[in-house]
C-alpha cells in the first residue's frame, strides 16, 4: 500500500506551479499593483474584487490591518476584536456589522502619517489596501493602493460618522443630558450628592438647565444643590439616546470647553480617558474629531470639527458668538503619507470582513481596505483543495499531471530511497482520467460506419470534420457495454464508471453504457478537463428524451456547468462580455461565426451558480462592468426564458442585454440560413434586457382601454423598480409613461411603491393577515406541493376565485402547465408552473409557496383539500353575493320587475350554495 508523497516531490510541484495560471482558470485576475493580482473571490459572493494573488510568493491571501479601530462601542485595539462580530464604520459613514479574524504572523512595516502638524504611525502589512484621494478634471476620485505603493504626499481617504439630523436626535439637546454634562464638567461631590457652582458670568446662560433644584449663594456665586452623585463621577453610556448624549456633550462643553477667536472648538480635561469617551460619543452622534493631544498646562485637548456642530450646541453665548464669527469653511480632515519604514518586525495581524464595501474606518477616521470575505488563503495546492473539494493528494496529483511530474510515494514500513509510484490516484483525478478516455472513445467512434446519422446531423447544421474535432464531438455506439468494456480494459473499476455516470448497472448485475446511439458532446470545466457529456437523440425508435446529460456526480454539477466555458473564458475576460445561448450547436455556431464568448447551460435553466461562474470570469464588479447577452428564440418559450433571465439581472453589476433574431431563429439556424455575419449582427443588435422585458409585459395588455393601461402599469412598474442603476429609473419611468400614454405622476408613484427589496411581490401583495388571502395561498400550496392529492378537485376552481392578482396569475400558470390532475410533483412540476407564469411577482412567489409549511398540524390529506377548497369558494361566492345585493338594492322592483326577480332568484341560489360550502368548510384553517 502506498504512503505519503515524498517531500521533495511536493516541493517540486510547488516550485513548478504558477499559482496565477491555476487560479486564472477559475477567476479573471487583473493587476492590483505591487506585482499582485486581484479578482472576485471564488469562495464567496461579492461585488467588489478582494481576492488577491501574489505570484512572487506563489500564494493567495487576505490583506490585514493592525491598529485601533472605530466601532460603535468606541475605539478598540483590533486584536481585542478578533474572533467576534462588531459594528464598524464603512464608506458613507454608516455602521455595519463585520466579523474580525486573525490572519497569522506576517511581516509589518511602519506607515508614517501626519495631519495638522500631528504625527501618527500605523503598523501594517505591505499588501494592505488603502484609499487615496485624487482630483481629476475638478472631480475627486478615490484610488486604491497597497501599502508598498503609497508615496510621500498621498492623501488617505477619510470617513466620518454620518451627521445625525434633528429627526433622529442628532441636534436635539435633552435637558437631562445637558444638566448631567454641566455637572460632570464643573460640579463637585458633596455630602453623598453633587453641587454645581456657577460663576457670575455664566448664571444667565446655565441656571435655566436646573429649573427645579434648590440653590444657595456664597461668595457672590450661585450654587445648584441636590444633584445626583453620578452626575459628577460617571460618564454616560453610549447606549443612551442621541438627544441625551448630544445634550450631555453640550453641557460638558459648556463647563470645560472653549471656542477660540479663530473658531476652533476644543475640549480640555486632565484625564485622557474622559476625552477618549467623548471622542467615542462624538462618533456615535455624528461629530468629527481630531486626535487627542497633550498640552502643557491644560492637560489633554480634543478638537471637535465645527462643520458638524449646530449653533444651538453652544450653551454659553460668548462661545456661540466666537463660533459664528470664526466658523471655518474648510477643515483638514485627512491624513497625509510621510513615509514607510521597515523595522523587520513580524507579528500576528488582524482584519475584519466587511461585505459589499470591503472597507472600514480606523482610529482618527482613516478609511482602509479589509480582507476578502471568507478568510481563504494558501498556495496552489490549497486553492485546488478549496475550489474543487479535492484532498491534498488529489490536488497534488492534478498539479503534478499538469507539470509532467511523476510523483513518488513512501511505502508504509518501507523506507527505500527511491520510493515507488502510487498505484492509484485520488477519486476525482481517476474520474477525470476515465472521462478523458471516454471522450477519446466517442470521438473515435464518430468516424465509423455506425455513426453516419451523427455525421449527417452535424453536416446538416453546417459543421464538418474540422468543427467536430475542434469541439470533441463523438458518437455513442449501439452496443450495450462497448464503452464500459473499453474503460475496464484501461483499468477503471466498476465503481468508478458508475460514480462518474459513464455506465450503470443492468438488471443482471453487469455494467452497461449510459449513452447509446447518440451524438455526443464532451462537457469540460474551466481547466479544460472533461467532466461529463451531453447526448442528442438521433433515431426515431429511441424512446428516450431528446437530450440526455451526465447525472450529478463528484465531477458534474449541472447548476455550475456551462458548455463551451473552456473555449470562451479567455475571450470573455478579454472582451468583457458573455453570450448565453440555449444549445450545444448554438455555442458551436457562435464560435464558428466569430463570437467566441458563447456558452450554454446543460440540461437546466440558467441560474444563480452559473451567474457566479461568469461574474468571476468577467470580473463583474462595482468598478468594472461587463456585458451579459442572452440569445433566446423569439417564440413564447424564448420570451419566458428572457423574462426569467431578467429576474436574475440584479446579480450582475454589469449590463444585461438580449439578442433575438428577426426571424425567430436560434444562432445555429441563423448561421445556416444567412451566414456568419448574420450571427454577429444579431448579437451586435442586442437591446437592454429591461427594454425587452417591458415591451413583452406591455404587449399582454390592451393599451387602448383604461383598464388595460392601468393593469399594464401595475405589471411593468416593478420591472422599472428593479433596475439596479438608480439614475436610470426616472428615465425608464418616463419611457413607460410614454409607452402607456399616461401622465408621469401615476407611473412614478407605482414605481416608488414597488421599490422595495421584494418589489415584484411586495408591491402587489395584500396584508398577510387577510383571512381570504391565507385561504388563497393555502390552496396554491396544495396545488404546488401535493398536486396528486389536490388532483381534479383543484382544477375545477376558477381563477376568479382568487381576489389577489398575483395569486390569480399563479392559478392561471398551474392551468397553463397542464393542471394538477396531470402533474406528478417535485422540482419539474414547480419549474413548469414557474415557466408558465407571466407575472414576475407570481414567479417569485411560486418558489416561496413551494416550500412554505401548510397551515395544519400533521400531514395534508384529502379531507383537508376538500375543506380548503370549500373555504376558497366561500370567499368567492360571498363576494358575488355582495355584488348582487348591491345591484338588487339599486333596482326599482316595479319598473324593473323581471330583472329584479331574476337577480333575486340568483341571489337566493347563491346564498343556499354559500351555506352548503360553509358547512363543508367547517374545520377552518
Amino acid at each position: 500500500m502506498a504512503g505519503r508523497v515524498k517531500d521533495e516531490d511536493i516541493a517540486l510541484v510547488r516550485d513548478r506551479t504558477s499559482i496565477a495560471d491555476i487560479i486564472s482558470e477559475t477567476v479573471t485576475l487583473r493587476s492590483a499593483g505591487g506585482g499582485n493580482l486581484k479578482g472576485l473571490c471564488p469562495f464567496h459572493d461579492e461585488k467588489t474584487p478582494s481576492f488577491t494573488v501574489s505570484p512572487a510568493r506563489n500564494v493567495y491571501f487576505c490583506l490585514a490591518g493592525e491598529t485601533r479601530v472605530l466601532t460603535d462601542q468606541g475605539v478598540r485595539p483590533i486584536r481585542e476584536l478578533a474572533g467576534g462580530r462588531h459594528r464598524v464604520i464603512t464608506t458613507h459613514g454608516r455602521f455595519v456589522e463585520a466579523p474580525f479574524l486573525s490572519f497569522g504572523d506576517q511581516p509589518v512595516v511602519h506607515l508614517k502619517l501626519s495631519r495638522n502638524g500631528q504625527k501618527k504611525t500605523i503598523r501594517t502589512t505591505t499588501n494592505h489596501r488603502w484609499f487615496i484621494r485624487s482630483r481629476s478634471r475638478g472631480a475627486e476620485k478615490r484610488l486604491e493602493r497597497t501599502t508598498a505603493e503609497l508615496k510621500k504626499g498621498d492623501r488617505l481617504a477619510h470617513v466620518f460618522p454620518r451627521a445625525l439630523s434633528t429627526r433622529d436626535g442628532g441636534h436635539k439637546l435633552s435637558p437631562f443630558g445637558v444638566a448631567r454634562g454641566l455637572v460632570f464638567g464643573g460640579g463637585t461631590a458633596l455630602n453623598g450628592g453633587g453641587v454645581m457652582p456657577l460663576g457670575e458670568d455664566r448664571v444667565q446662560d446655565l441656571l435655566k438647565w436646573f429649573p427645579l433644584n434648590d440653590t444657595f449663594v456664597a461668595e457672590g456665586r450661585i450654587t445648584v444643590t441636590d444633584l445626583p452623585a453620578y452626575f459628577v463621577s460617571d460618564l454616560p453610556p453610549l447606549t443612551e439616546s442621541h438627544a441625551y448624549l448630544h445634550g450631555w456633550l453640550a453641557g460638558y462643553f459648556g463647563a470645560d470647553g472653549d471656542v477660540a477667536e479663530d473658531g476652533v472648538v476644543s475640549l480640555t480635561s486632565t484625564l485622557r480617558k474622559n476625552l477618549e469617551h467623548v471622542r467615542d460619543l462624538c462618533t456615535s452622534i455624528g461629530i468629527g474629531t481630531y486626535e487627542i493631544i497633550r498640552s502643557n498646562g491644560l492637560g489633554h485637548v480634543l478638537t471637535l470639527m465645527g462643520e458638524d456642530i449646530p449653533e444651538e450646541f453652544f450653551l454659553i453665548q460668548a462661545h456661540r458668538d466666537r463660533f459664528v464669527a470664526g466658523r471655518k469653511k474648510f477643515e483638514r480632515r485627512g491624513w497625509v503619507v510621510e513615509g514607510i519604514e521597515d523595522h523587520g518586525e513580524v507579528e500576528e495581524v488582524f482584519c475584519p470582513v466587511v461585505d459589499g464595501t470591503h472597507a472600514f474606518v480606523l482610529e482618527d477616521n482613516i478609511l482602509t481596505g479589509n480582507c476578502h470575505g471568507c478568510g481563504a488563503g494558501g498556495d496552489a495546492i490549497k486553492f485546488l483543495m478549496d475550489a474543487e473539494h479535492l484532498t491534498f493528494v488529489e490536488s497534488l496529483e492534478r498539479l503534478a499531471s499538469k507539470s509532467g511530474i511523476q510523483l513518488r510515494y513512501d511505502s508504509f514500513g518501507d523506507n527505500r530511497e527511491g520510493g515507488q509510484p502510487r498505484p492509484q490516484a485520488g477519486q476525482k483525478q481517476r474520474l477525470i482520467s476515465a472521462h478523458a478516455a471516454a471522450a477519446e472513445f466517442y470521438q473515435d467512434q464518430l468516424g465509423k460506419a455506425g455513426a453516419r446519422k451523427a455525421r449527417e446531423f452535424l453536416a446538416q447544421r453546417g459543421f464538418g470534420r474540422d468543427a467536430a474535432e475542434k469541439y470533441g464531438c463523438g458518437f455513442a455506439p449501439e452496443g450495450w457495454d462497448l464503452l464500459a468494456k473499453h474503460l475496464r480494459q484501461k483499468g477503471f473499476t466498476h465503481e468508478e464508471l458508475t460514480a462518474g455516470g459513464l455506465a450503470k448497472p443492468a438488471r443482471s448485475g453487469s455494467l452497461i453504457d449510459r449513452f447509446r446511439r447518440r451524438l455526443m458532446w464532451p462537457i469540460r470545466d474551466l481547466s479544460g478537463d472533461v467532466i461529463g457529456f451531453g447526448a442528442r437523440k438521433l433515431f426515431d425508435d429511441d424512446d428516450g428524451p431528446k437530450y440526455l446529460n451526465t447525472p450529478e456526480s463528484p465531477l458534474y454539477k449541472k447548476s455550475h456547468v456551462l458548455y463551451g466555458i473552456d473555449l470562451a473564458k479567455r475571450e470573455m475576460a478579454k472582451r468583457g462580455r458573455a453570450v448565453i445561448v440555449e444549445g450545444y450547436t448554438d455555442v458551436m455556431a457562435c464560435h464558428e461565426a466569430g463570437e467566441p464568448t458563447a456558452v450554454a447551460t446543460c440540461g437546466t435553466s440558467f441560474g444563480v451558480d452559473h451567474i457566479g461562474v461568469l461574474r468571476r470570469l468577467l470580473m463583474d464588479s462595482d468598478s468594472f462592468t461587463g456585458e451579459i447577452i442572452y440569445t433566446f428564440d423569439g417564440d413564447a418559450a424564448g420570451q419566458k426564458a428572457a423574462l426569467r433571465a431578467f429576474e436574475e439581472d440584479q446579480r450582475f453589476v454589469g449590463r444585461t442585454f438580449i439578442a433575438v433574431s428577426p426571424d425567430n431563429m436560434d444562432p445555429c439556424e441563423l448561421r445556416l440560413a444567412k451566414g456568419d455575419l448574420a450571427v454577429r449582427d444579431m448579437i451586435a443588435g442586442r437591446e437592454p434586457l429591461v427594454d425587452f422585458a417591458l415591451r413583452q409585459t406591455l404587449g399582454r395588455f390592451d393599451l387602448d382601454t383604461v383598464e388595460g393601461r392601468v393593469d399594464a402599469m401595475r405589471k411593468a412598474a416593478p420591472l422599472v423598480a428593479k433596475i439596479k442603476d438608480r439614475e436610470k429609473r426616472p428615465e425608464y419611468a418616463r419611457k413607460l409613461a410614454g409607452d402607456l400614454g399616461m401622465d408621469l405622476d401615476p407611473v412614478q408613484r407605482a414605481v416608488a411603491q414597488a421599490m422595495t427589496p421584494d418589489a415584484p411581490v411586495a408591491a402587489q401583495r395584500r396584508a398577510p393577515d387577510s383571512p381570504q388571502r391565507q385561504v388563497e395561498r393555502e390552496t396554491l400550496k396544495l396545488a404546488l406541493q401535493f398536486p396528486v392529492l389536490a388532483g381534479p378537485m383543484y382544477d375545477t376552481t376558477e381563477p376568479e376565485s382568487y381576489g389577489d392578482p398575483v395569486l390569480r396569475s399563479i392559478r392561471l400558470a398551474i392551468a397553463a402547465a397542464g393542471g394538477t390532475a396531470a402533474a406528478t410533483g417535485g422540482v419539474v412540476w414547480i419549474e413548469a408552473v414557474r415557466d408558465a407564469c407571466d407575472d414576475l411577482g407570481g414567479k417569485a412567489l411560486i418558489n416561496e409557496l413551494a416550500v412554505e409549511p401548510m397551515r395544519i398540524d400533521g400531514e395534508a390529506d384529502l379531507r383537508y383539500v376538500q375543506i380548503t377548497l370549500a373555504r376558497l369558494q366561500v370567499g368567492s361566492v360571498t363576494t358575488r353575493i355582495k355584488d348582487l345585493k348591491s345591484k338588487v338594492q339599486r333596482l326599482n322592483p316595479v319598473a324593473h320587475k323581471d330583472e329584479y326577480l331574476a337577480l333575486a332568484g340568483e341571489l337566493f341560489s347563491l346564498e343556499q350554495h354559500a351555506r352548503a360550502l360553509r358547512d363543508q368548510a367547517a374545520g377552518a384553517l
